[in-house]
């Protein structure tokens, strides 16, 4: 099967002959058979013809929109899986206890995968982080006497605060980074998970979608949010050891390089460079395909 990802500005995204075409602006033009085609991810300003539309809904071949910065759209889909049985279970499990002690769960598992990524680099690079595992571990005891999300996602901040603080000391010097950034991602390594977290977010939206639930019915991310809340509710847990670690593996084994990002001017930050989509997205792919 193949995933169609498009990161470029004033693209053109068509269908002729069974064949999904992509255009881009120097003239260069890509087909890939529709049969084989399982989703269409656009981050940017890319186009698409009313009639690649008609097919990727009568197919259901979803297509998620972002920013270049990796902020979500939408996503246009087919009514093909909805189940609104299943759909007001959940709503009514949003108010139960259930919230409560799943969040507890992904977070815990969360902290868990954090330190796991911590310990291996540390290991690797010879370069002392205890501190932060010593806080996340602090903080990963604390969830067990939680009895809201604000209290849960409390513990999470500062979890997430030292975990990044422990990333920035391990990797290669050349993209050392200064705690998380977005919308834009202000360095390389923010970029490459920004873009990660955005590739996986599109991948468990699809799986909750298959399943006859709603995406945006979360448990520990509230409505307030207006994003898929469930999609991210269930990637905490695999965030570090699917995309951190992966990004970490990458810039720490000279698989990609400095000259693979750009900085948009037109939307301030830190992007990959076609080329460096390219590499990253493979491997992220990978690592997805392999644990989801």
């Amino acid at each position: 099967m193949s995933l169609l990802f498009i990161n470029e500005n004033n693209v053109t995204i068509g269908i002729e002959s069974n064949r999904c075409t992509v255009r881009y602006a120097d003239g260069m033009i890509k087909m890939v058979p529709i049969e084989t085609l399982e989703s269409i991810t656009i981050m940017g300003r890319a186009q698409m013809t009313t009639q690649c539309v008609q097919e990727c809904l009568k197919r259901g071949i979803p297509v998620a929109y972002f920013s270049k910065g990796g902020t979500y759209f939408g996503r246009l889909q087919s009514t093909g899986h909805i189940n609104a049985e299943r759909q007001r279970m959940q709503c009514r499990l949003y108010e139960s206890q259930f919230s409560i002690d799943l969040a507890k769960n992904i977070i815990s598992a969360k902290m868990k995968n954090q330190q796991v990524v911590l310990r291996r680099y540390e290991k690797s690079k010879g370069i002392a982080v205890s501190d932060s595992i010593k806080m996340l571990h602090i903080c990963r005891d604390k969830l067990s006497g939680c009895h809201t999300i604000q209290e849960l996602m409390g513990y999470e901040g500062q979890g997430a605060k030292a975990y990044f603080d422990g990333l920035s000391a391990v990797i290669n010097p050349e993209f050392v980074f200064h705690g998380r950034s977005r919308r834009p991602p202000r360095d390389e390594f923010n970029s490459m998970i920004s873009l990660g977290y955005s590739v996986l977010m599109n991948e468990l939206y699809g799986k909750i979608e298959a399943k006859g639930l709603n995406p945006y019915f979360g448990f520990m991310h509230r409505d307030k949010e207006q994003h898929p809340t469930l999609a991210s509710d269930l990637m905490e847990e695999w965030r570090a050891v699917i995309v951190d670690s992966t990004a970490m593996s990458m810039i720490n084994g000279h698989e990609i390089q400095k000259d693979d990002f750009t900085i948009d001017l037109e939307e301030p930050g830190c992007f990959l460079s076609r080329n460096g989509i390219k590499i990253f997205f493979v491997q992220i792919r990978k690592e997805i395909a392999d644990r989801c």
